[in-house]
């Protein structure tokens, strides 16, 4: 199947939520048109604005010195990304305080707003006036990216949290106001996403003069974890752990990977492999094994996504679902802090797991 040419936003204008509440269009019932009442009603997007608002922001803001939270440019292009637009490019009803809204996910509607609804336009049409490819999960990972990872080292240090990004279960807790009909996209979309994320960790580790040791951890945490995983796959572009403290191959190895993995077709024998696989490096958590606490609980942090993201997709596809829950409650506890984090308990918990499989 051919796919959809994604355009370059140039000059269309955002119309804002407003656009899109209507009852005949995403404001009304059913699952084909209820996508604002659930982004309005449930989405934690809707609040990205009002977070600024808080004590906790004020104070963030005041210690970096980026004066007021919801008019720092520092802060707005995540939580208010209207505010960071030209106001040329802003029809009277896109508000800054909707937060992250539809067309910040979607592009700019002003070329395809009339269009996207008449039975002659084609996806492929749509994405070519203008409206971002999400279907895409290599494009999905992006538009997410940015916001949920990346964060400034100086902000992190005055109270920020830190953030981790894991484009699978954060689509579904979003919660989701649209349907996958593919039940591998969340394997697909895990494994995209976790390669993005490597990309952006590793540039932003060689690139920012004052990168927190959050982006070298994580970058360092993926690439362990990337590494295993492509190894049980033979499809899959590899994921080579770094020899040096070079990380700058990391970043095209990574986009590699997430654009193949956006594609990739697992199958139940391919996930669990990869879940064994997982579960096997609980030897490497053990003590002696020349590693931080604070690197292993980094490796076990993504260890623990992983695993919870396959199972989830291999309970999609198998007639007998695995299992897990127990077993899985008890590693989140594990990884819940770096300051009570154990290597010998999480691999002793991995074991556990690797029984129930």
């Amino acid at each position: 199947m051919r796919e959809p040419k994604q355009v370059r936003e140039g000059g269309a204008r955002f119309v804002g939520a407003i656009g899109c509440q209507s009852s005949s269009c995403h404001g009304g019932a059913g699952e084909k048109r209820s996508q604002y009442i659930t982004w309005s009603r449930q989405d934690f997007h809707t609040r990205a604005y009002t977070i600024l608002l808080d004590a906790r922001s004020a104070r963030i803001a005041e210690t970096v010195g980026a004066g007021e939270a919801q008019s720092s440019a520092r802060c707005t292009i995540c939580h208010s990304p209207f505010q960071a637009t030209a106001p040329a490019r802003l029809a009277s009803g896109a508000w800054p305080d909707e937060g992250v809204s539809c067309e910040n996910c979607h592009g700019a509607a002003g070329g395809w707003l009339r269009g996207h609804t008449r039975p002659d336009w084609t996806y492929a049409m749509r994405v070519s006036a203008g409206m971002h490819d999400l279907r895409n999960l290599y494009v999905r990972a992006n538009a997410c990216v940015a916001c949920h990872q990346n964060v400034d080292h100086d902000i992190l240090k005055a109270g920020h949290p830190t953030l981790v990004f894991e484009l699978d279960s954060q689509s579904v807790n979003e919660p989701k106001h649209w349907k996958d009909e593919d039940s591998w996209t969340g394997a697909r979309a895990w494994l995209t996403g976790q390669a993005v994320a490597l990309r952006e960790a590793a540039w932003r580790s060689r690139t920012d003069a004052d990168a927190a040791p959050d982006m070298q951890e994580t970058s360092l945490a993926l690439a362990w974890l990337l590494a295993r995983i492509t190894l049980t796959e033979p499809d899959l572009p590899k994921v080579v752990e770094p020899a040096t403290s070079d990380l700058e191959p990391l970043q095209k190895e990574a986009d590699d990977l997430a654009r193949r993995a956006s594609n990739w077709n697992p199958t139940i024998d391919s996930a669990q492999t990869m879940l064994r696989a997982l579960v096997d490096t609980d030897s490497e958590f053990n003590a002696g094994k020349g590693q931080s606490i604070q690197s292993g609980f980094y490796r076990a942090r993504r260890v623990v996504l992983a695993i919870d993201r396959l199972s989830n997709a291999l309970n999609q596809n198998r007639s007998v679902p695995l299992k897990l829950d127990h077993e899985l409650n008890v590693l989140r506890q594990d990884v819940a802090a770096v300051g009570n984090f154990e290597g010998p308990r999480f691999a002793e918990h991995l074991r556990a797991l690797r029984g129930k499989l």
